[in-house]
């Protein structure tokens, strides 16, 4: 019995169960199902689609720095504002006869001073802070930069009674807010301390700009390169990278500084019975600590020779970026003071400029230095291209005067401060940019460094090989060339900028290589006849002694042309003088294979 009540027991209960399912089900359906004839149909509202607002396109124009070495200047445009990065100086060709530097065209900057925000420089060699001067005596605007270029930027300033200027010190890492942009300060490696890169954060993306760079491991000062920030900025997302192409033609990975140190231990132990003399850039301050370090480890004293030496020596000392032993500087005046074997002499003139300490020692000019037997010179510098020649020529006279020199290709006693083709292919991966632009090089470092954005997987139609008055502009979706801006070279002569040109220099040359005849006469006022000459002067043409058969040719035809246009009434002195020229220069020719310059010099009396 209880067995089958059990049975009858489950079954109710199971029963019950299923009735109450069943029973909640049908009250979730009726609720669901029932319709309200009574309520007013809903309407359908679509979902409208969000519209992508553009971004603004950025407008980078270049006025220095590309297809050449030197004279680095950048400008960014963005939403009406305008930001500048560096402003170098370039030092003058060989054919650029008595030109002091070369600057950037400023034309463009002066006609949008309204809109400039400042100027950002990355570090503080010449060839980015050189033409700064001269920018700031017609657009005055702020300069950022870190520690040490601001106390390079002050003292250059100083120099040119220009104390009116906002100088701001930017730490590595920080940031500057420049209308529409946000400049952000990278630490990198150079040959000089407090170098940085620039990741520029604008409406329309963010542009890295790498400054002058290299990868070492083991720098002498200020750490390694801050990579782990290029990561971060590549990971984000880079509109375009700007890259130092310096370098981008030599394979590998530049040497580390600490390979120099090593070399200039090895030559001091060498030349312990002379006097040395090193010769390197004022402003690689890591190579002079690295000198004075030898010097006091092997008991010597350190002098400096060169105005721009003394001047950054004192800037890094000042600063805290120079640590120097007491009592181990010495005045270049007390040379005599001491053995020739307890001196170091760090001297300007590694790329063999004519008015350089260097320069002077081998041509017997300095005033205060006599070079000779005995002295162990050390060129501690990689000649820029161009100055092979020159510098050739300052060994060349030293080696007369019996020194013994070193120099790069003998020793490590200079590395480049520059990327060779490994690191920038480390930091394009790091960045991973949308475009890529090569800056700071001549058109074969910049194609070697287009090549190897390519062998990167970078398009061919998102890379931008620039020149001098270039605009490019990026957006979002393409990358095109717009209108270019006014460019070129301006030359400093002494106290004048830029009234010295392509004309005067060419005049220059023609003066240079063929000399000058200048041809004086009076003429009567009244008939043009000729009242007294025509005198014929020669400078730097021929030895008058030994050719005056030809100069009294050249009188007798200037005579002549003269009396023929008097006759013919002609009294037009432009058309007179060109008839002197023109056939002047025909007979001079025929005679010497010369082309001297022609003066002639009418006066009425």
């Amino acid at each position: 019995m209880s067995t089958e009540n059990n049975k009858k027991n489950y079954k109710r209960a199971n029963s019950n169960s299923k009735v109450k399912k069943t029973s909640q089900n049908t009250k979730y359906k009726s609720k669901s199902s029932v319709k309200n004839t009574n309520a007013k149909p809903k309407k359908q509202y679509k979902k409208k689609p969000v519209e992508k607002v553009a971004k603004p396109p950025i407008k980078i124009a270049f006025l220095g720095g590309l297809n050449e070495i030197g004279k680095n200047l950048t400008v960014f445009e963005c939403n009406d504002d305008i930001v500048i990065l560096d402003c170098g100086m370039a030092f003058p060709d060989g054919d650029m006869l008595g030109v002091d530097l070369v600057i950037p065209d400023f034309t463009y900057l002066e006609q949008n001073k309204d809109r400039v925000k400042g100027i950002i420089i990355t570090h503080g060699h010449e060839d980015h802070i050189g033409g700064l001067p001269y920018l700031l005596s017609k657009v005055n605007v702020p300069i950022y930069g870190t520690r040490l270029t601001i106390g390079l930027i002050e003292n250059k300033l100083r120099e040119h009674s220009l104390d009116k200027v906002s100088l701001q010190v930017v730490e590595n890492g920080g940031h500057v807010k420049l209308g529409c942009f946000d400049i952000e300060m990278i630490h990198v490696n150079h040959s000089i301390p407090d170098s940085v890169g620039v990741a520029i954060h604008s409406p329309a993306g963010t542009i890295v700009h790498t400054g002058d760079f290299k990868i070492d491991c083991t720098p002498m000062s200020g750490g390694m390169i801050n990579l782990s920030r290029f990561a971060q900025l590549g990971d984000q997302g880079v509109l375009a990278l700007m890259a130092d192409s310096t370098n981008a033609s030599r394979p590998g990975f530049t040497a580390t500084e600490q390979t120099v140190a090593d070399s200039f231990d090895t030559l001091f132990r060498r030349a312990k019975h002379s006097r040395i003399i090193i010769a390197t850039f004022a402003s690689n301050i890591s190579r002079v600590q690295q000198i004075i370090n030898c010097a006091s480890k092997y008991d010597r004293k350190v002098a400096f020779s060169g105005r721009s030496m003394v001047n950054y020596m004192n800037v890094a000392k000042e600063l805290g970026y120079l640590e120097v032993p007491e009592n181990i500087i010495i005045d270049i005046d007390r040379l005599k003071d001491y053995p020739m074997e307890k001196i170091v002499l760090v001297t300007t003139g590694s790329q063999g400029e004519p008015m350089s300490a260097l320069s002077r020692m081998a041509y017997s000019d300095h005033r205060k230095v006599s070079v000779g037997v005995g002295d162990f010179i050390i060129i501690s510098a990689n000649p820029i291209p161009g100055n092979e020649r020159t510098v050739g020529n300052v060994v060349d006279e030293l080696l007369k005067r019996g020194c013994e020199v070193v120099h790069e290709s003998m020793y490590e006693v200079h590395v480049s401060g520059h990327a060779c083709q490994e690191e920038l292919k480390i930091l394009h991966s790091l960045v991973k940019p949308q475009y890529f632009i090569p800056v700071h090089g001549e058109q074969k470092h910049l194609r070697k460094h287009m090549d190897i954005a390519l062998s990167l997987g970078m398009k061919r139609e998102n890379i931008f090989i620039g020149d001098i008055g270039k605009v490019v502009e990026l957006s979002e979706t393409q990358m095109k060339e717009v209108a270019a801006v006014p460019s070129g070279k301006v030359f400093v002569d002494g106290l004048g900028v830029g009234d010295v040109g392509s004309i005067v220099l060419r005049d220059r040359k023609h003066l240079g290589q063929d000399g000058l005849i200048i041809i004086v006469a009076s003429l009567d006022v009244y008939d043009g006849h000729v009242i007294s000459g025509p005198d014929i002067v020669s400078r730097g043409f021929v030895y008058v002694r030994e050719s005056e058969g030809l100069l009294d040719e050249v009188k007798e035809r200037a005579l002549d042309i003269l009396e023929d246009c008097a006759e013919r009434n002609i009294h037009e002195w432009g058309v007179i003088k060109n008839k002197i020229k023109d056939d002047v220069a025909k007979l001079i020719l025929q005679r010497t294979r010369r082309s001297p310059m022609i003066l002639p010099i009418l006066m009425e009396v």
